[in-house]
């Protein structure tokens, strides 16, 4: 199952080439980046782990893709992201964010059904990964 966050999400993953292009459309609209990262994509998990700090003034798209391969070198296994964000008066929000690696292997949601009152059936989601404790979630193996 590939989880879909983000533009682009229902395409094959993005070529280096590709994310150089789209960081490239950032930086022309005037859009901060940032490169996140993690082991939890639960949709509702807003909270990733931000690579370094926003690239406020940073125009070259070069300098922001060597932090995106700076990123997956170090955190190999993890989801990892790049954010635009529009800092202008009346916008002050993520433009557009799309993932740039997962995992090799990924797990999956289950959906978890639990009965409340009056008859009132409730869903939520929850991670396989979340079975295993953070940085072994998106190994397969006898090391799980």
């Amino acid at each position: 199952m590939k989880i879909t966050q983000g533009q682009f999400s229902f395409l094959p993953d993005l070529t280096d080439e590709e994310i150089g292009k789209q960081i490239e459309y950032a930086l022309d609209n005037g859009w901060a980046l940032a490169v996140e990262h993690t082991d939890d994509p639960h949709p509702r998990n807003a909270y990733w782990t931000m690579w370094g700090l926003p690239m406020f003034d940073l125009k070259d798209p070069a300098g922001v893709l060597m932090e995106v391969n700076a990123c997956r070198r170090e955190h190999p296994d993890d989801y990892v992201k790049v954010l635009a964000f529009d800092n202008r008066k009346g916008h002050e929000t993520i433009r557009m964010f799309f993932m740039v690696q997962r995992p090799e292997y990924e797990p999956g949601f289950e959906v978890v059904r639990a009965a409340g009152r009056g008859r009132t059936v409730n869903y939520t989601l929850r991670s396989y990964a979340t079975e295993r404790p953070p940085g072994r979630r998106y190994r397969r193996g006898a090391e799980q």
